[in-house]
């Protein structure tokens, strides 16, 4: 059944390039991710990496796909992207101007994806600048410098390479989005994750052999990540349905109307969104701090690394913000309430047009709140292995979210286009429901 579905892959001409055009665009990231940045001895910069796993770097690393171990010409990923963004967005709520561009549609559209290309050029400057400085005081645990002639021709250097490498993966995730399959921007984070997985699989049973960690912590990890896959799968898939009868009309000497149907709001509707921006709104700031050697910073670097009690309030904290912010962004229940009034429809026992808007917002508000609490519960799940069970980090609920979201989010594209032209999809009963 599933395996007839992915045949039918092949049969669609259109969706076969697509695929082919993403997975050849992902192919050329993970190619820059193994271009180093002048200037730097990897050697040095790999053991320095090695101690810093289970920190902020070791969350930025994962988001980058392992480019900011080898300081490559991606080193700073495509987490300025994202937070610029999320600064657009919430400028579009206080910012007029914003607000009437964002209403203009295709044309108002554009114009703010340009703003946000500006500001990931002047976020990778800024970041680039910090950690050019910041590496050249470093050094590896033997004492060998990191930077191989500091000064200002090697943060010159830095910063254009780093600058350049973030606008470049911003330019693959568009055409990606554009001319490929699925979220390109989300595809790209997805590639660096499961490109680490086979690393991370060694590094586990590395501290089984070494006696790290015993055969039956392994088991339970085992177990776990199956239950928790099969939790997101679960969860994301999962809607409240809100029922709506349509009224009967007669338009010319056709009847129409009279039936009933439902209104889908899913659980999570935000998706992998709110752990991504959370995780690079406190990134930012935090690998800034871990760069610069003032002891107020170093303090503010420490109280970020994760399993700190500071840091997993904060993350929670910004998960929350962004499930509601995001939810509120793509989901206007007063359009869908008007939407409904138009084609004579309505939900049994509420009137149409304002009550219905705001059944549809308390609805919304409440599932949103279940959403936020699934999302945080999975993603603090990595500072409970690393303190009860020794597990590497990379192991983590974040990671596992992503993965999982996105590779139903792209399939769910998928099977749209095979079904839009008349093929079964991967499932015959049900399909697979996507975030839109």
């Amino acid at each position: 059944m599933v395996g007839s579905g992915f045949g039918n892959i092949f049969k669609i001409p259109e969706l076969k390039k697509r695929i082919l055009y993403t997975l050849a665009l992902l192919f050329v990231y993970r190619i820059g991710v193994h271009v180093p940045t002048p200037g730097i001895d990897t050697v040095a910069l790999a053991s320095f990496f090695a101690k810093m796993e289970g920190t902020i770097f070791g969350i930025f690393n994962m988001f980058s796909g392992g480019a900011l171990e080898q300081l490559s010409v991606f080193a700073l990923g495509i987490m300025p992207y994202i937070s610029a963004s999320i600064i657009l967005q919430l400028l579009t709520v206080v910012i007029p101007h914003l607000e009437r561009l964002k209403n203009e549609g295709e044309q108002g559209r554009k114009k703010i994806t340009q703003y946000t290309r500006y500001g990931t050029v002047i976020l990778s400057i800024i970041q680039g600048f910090g950690i050019s400085v910041g590496l050249e005081s470093m050094t590896s645990p033997g004492g060998a410098p990191i930077v191989l002639a500091p000064g200002w021709g090697f943060r010159l250097m830095t910063v254009l390479t780093l600058t350049a490498g973030t606008a470049f993966i911003m330019w693959l995730g568009e055409q990606i989005t554009e001319r490929g399959i699925g979220n390109g921007i989300s595809l790209i984070i997805f590639a660096g994750i499961v490109a680490r997985m086979p690393s991370a699989i060694m590094n586990t049973f590395r501290l089984l052999s070494t006696g790290e960690m015993n055969i039956f912590a392994l088991v339970v990890l085992g177990l776990l990540m199956v239950a928790v896959v099969g939790f997101i799968i679960f969860v994301e898939q999962g809607q409240r349905r809100i029922p709506v009868q349509y009224a009967k009309r007669v338009v010319g000497r056709r009847m129409y109307g009279g039936q009933s149907t439902h209104l889908p709001l899913k659980i999570n509707t935000s998706g992998v969104i709110p752990p991504i921006f959370a995780s690079s709104i406190i990134m930012f700031p935090a690998t800034i701090a871990s760069f610069i050697t003032i002891p107020w910073m170093k303090s503010i670097a420490d109280a970020m690394r994760p399993g700190n009690p500071f840091y997993e309030l904060l993350y929670v904290a910004f998960i929350f913000f962004f499930c509601y912010f995001y939810t509120a962004v793509t989901f206007n229940p007063v359009d869908v309430a008007d939407n409904m009034k138009k084609n004579g429809g309505y939900i049994p026992g509420i009137r149409p047009g304002k009550r219905t808007a705001d059944y549809i917002d308390r609805v919304l508000t409440r599932i949103t709140l279940g959403g936020a609490i699934y999302v945080s519960a999975v993603c603090v799940l990595p500072s409970i292995l690393i303190t009860r069970f020794n597990v590497p980090f990379y192991f983590g609920g974040t990671a596992l979210l992503i993965v999982v979201g996105v590779a139903i989010d792209t399939v769910a594209q998928m099977e749209s286009h095979m079904l839009t032209r008349h093929y079964e999809g991967f499932l015959k009963k049900g399909g697979i429901r996507g975030r839109r």
